[in-house]
């Protein structure tokens, strides 16, 4: 009888049909779907991580990154002011430009007898300046591939090449400590300034007067230069060597980056700190504005890009990289951010389209799923009658393998399933959650004997590991306890065991002694908190909710002192 109802009920959950009210059959369903098992509860525990702003979600809002490995360290990265906004990527001996619609090099510039250095475009986009390791700067046009172009004059490589802002001048920087001045239509040099002492890596020329430069140099100084009175008209002390400086469109403020702080000055206030950034743990490497020059990034050999407001420079986002950033650059749509890494990764990542315009693609209906015994002979959907009980067909409940263990009673099985590799890394809280299972059904401790040496290792690196965790501690001091109590009669027979729990006593230890810390530094807060309270003055009396006594008259005092 009774193998005829298991099979009874595993037909009943199979198939689905129609049954009458009042049939016992019915009432044998209903019985038998109240007997079910119920899965482990895996508990979700809160995320602990930074806020998620507006902000932060719109610079994150890209495209997974295309990268493109280049034959040496990228070293200059630059967009095109003009559409298409097509981007100058500086590696090794040659400047290649890149067309951001396909992520592929359009134009590749190799004119160079040694590393090019700084590829930058013209205001127009038509034409291209870039300086080389031998001291050269060549001018390219865009057009085609020739050299218009040879300054030559610099006596050791030129990191820096600009055009200024007129379109008929260009600024080059170079490691003989000289910025330079170039007339393009005669080709030749027209001013240079020696005042810097070390080599000039960094320079940038003002947008809103052609004559005003600013360099920045291993010397740890930050010139401004004017070329009409040939010398520097302002000087500021960074206090490490300058790796980069940017300007803003107006020429009022300047940043400059060296080590990992950058510094932000007035220029109109004569070189006034106004704020210092230290939100990097390596050397800053290149700093730029967006589109709209109400960002700043900072990109470092420490694998990150930073994002600050430059109202009130806090830091906004953060993204991550796999390799050491030299240089970076992004669109002036602020659609397409590139960065170079000193292992010769290219990283282009587009902006995703607004979910405004995916809304508006039609999207398909899917038919409605519905299966052949629904239908009759003449394809019309089945109506039930009046009176008439649907027992609806439940797919098949898949269980997790632990899941199947604890369902027939195998709790070492299900122990083990839970300690499973991919289990275990991947999703601790569902080893937890086994294990608080277990231990609610009382079988913890007949799970964990009858276990050899290897299995034990396993399970005490888990718990280490997982100690510090203040969602997993309780669970795992109690599996800890059981532990000792099953295995401490045999711990000194193998040394691996000894060993391992040698350290998970240490991680014990040290798990105690930040509890202790952090006890002083609660006590220590408390107290700063006490200090610093306002005292909140009664308005009857004017006497301070504190018990302070009120003033006496003269003689309530005079006759407190006698009687003492």
């Amino acid at each position: 009888m009774d193998k005829i109802k298991d099979l009874f009920a595993r037909w009943l959950k199979q198939h689905q049909f129609l049954l009458c009210a009042g049939n016992p059959c019915f009432d044998y369903a209903i019985t038998y779907k109240m007997a079910t098992f119920k899965k482990t509860v895996i508990k979700n525990y809160p995320r602990v991580g930074a806020l998620e702003t507006q902000e932060s979600l719109y610079w994150k809002h890209f495209e997974f990154p295309v990268t493109v490995k280049e034959f040496g360290a990228i070293t200059h990265i630059e967009f095109s002011p003009v559409e298409p906004h097509k981007f100058a990527v500086t590696s090794s001996s040659r400047v290649q430009l890149y067309n951001p619609a396909t992520n592929q090099v359009d134009k590749s510039l190799s004119r160079f007898r040694d590393v090019a250095y700084s590829g930058s475009f013209r205001s127009d986009g038509r034409l291209l300046v870039a300086g080389g390791g031998e001291g050269v700067v060549r001018l390219f046009d865009m057009n085609g591939r020739s050299v218009l172009r040879m300054f030559k004059g610099h006596q050791g490589p030129v990191h820096v090449s600009k055009f200024s802002s007129d379109n008929l001048h260009i600024m080059s920087c170079g490691d003989d400590k000289s910025v330079r001045c170039w007339d393009i239509p005669s080709e030749k040099e027209t001013c240079r300034f020696t005042e810097h002492t070390d080599y000039v890596r960094c320079g940038v020329v003002s947008k809103a007067s052609k004559d005003m430069w600013l360099t920045g140099s291993y010397d740890h100084k930050v010139k401004l230069f004017d070329t009409r009175t040939k010398k520097s008209v302002l000087t500021v002390e960074h206090g490490h060597p300058v790796e980069s400086v940017v300007m803003f469109p107006a020429g009022g403020i300047f940043l400059s980056a060296g080590s990992n702080y950058i510094k932000v000055w007035d220029a109109l206030a004569g070189g006034r700190l106004l704020t210092t950034l230290s939100n990097h743990h390596k050397t800053i490497t290149s700093l730029c504005f967006n589109g709209a020059h109400n960002r700043l990034l900072t990109g470092s050999l420490d694998r990150h890009v930073k994002i600050y407001d430059v109202t009130s420079y806090k830091l906004v986002s953060n993204l991550d990289y796999p390799g050491p950033i030299l240089s970076m650059g992004i669109s002036p749509t602020d659609n397409t951010l590139v960065v170079g890494m000193a292992t010769g990764l290219l990283s282009i990542q587009h902006r995703k389209p607004d979910d405004a315009d995916e809304d508006k693609k039609p999207k398909k209906k899917r038919p409605q799923k519905l299966t052949y015994r629904y239908y009759d002979r003449s394809r019309t959907v089945y109506a039930p009658k009046i009176g008439d009980v649907i027992v609806p067909h439940e797919k098949k409940e898949f269980l997790e393998k632990y899941d199947r263990m604890l369902r027939r009673f195998q709790h070492s099985k299900a122990l083990d399933a839970a300690l499973q590799l991919h289990v275990r890394a991947k999703m601790p809280k569902v080893t937890i959650s086994v294990f608080q299972e277990l231990i609610r059904r009382g079988v913890m401790k007949n799970a964990l004997s009858g276990r050899d040496e290897k299995w034990v290792r396993v399970m005490l690196t888990f718990l280490k590991r997982h100690l510090g965790d203040p969602n997993f501690a309780a669970t795992v001091i109690d599996v800890i306890s059981m532990l000792i109590d099953i295995y401490g009669s045999v711990i000194s027979q193998s040394d691996d065991l000894t060993s391992q729990f040698q350290k998970l006593e240490d991680a014990i230890s040290n798990e105690l002694k930040y509890h202790r810390t952090l006890e002083e530094v609660g006590g220590m807060m408390d107290t700063l908190l006490a200090a610093s309270r306002p005292i909140e003055l009664n308005g009857s009396n004017g006497n301070a909710l504190l018990d302070i006594p009120a003033p006496r008259e003269n003689g309530e005092h005079q006759m407190e002192i006698e009687q003492r």
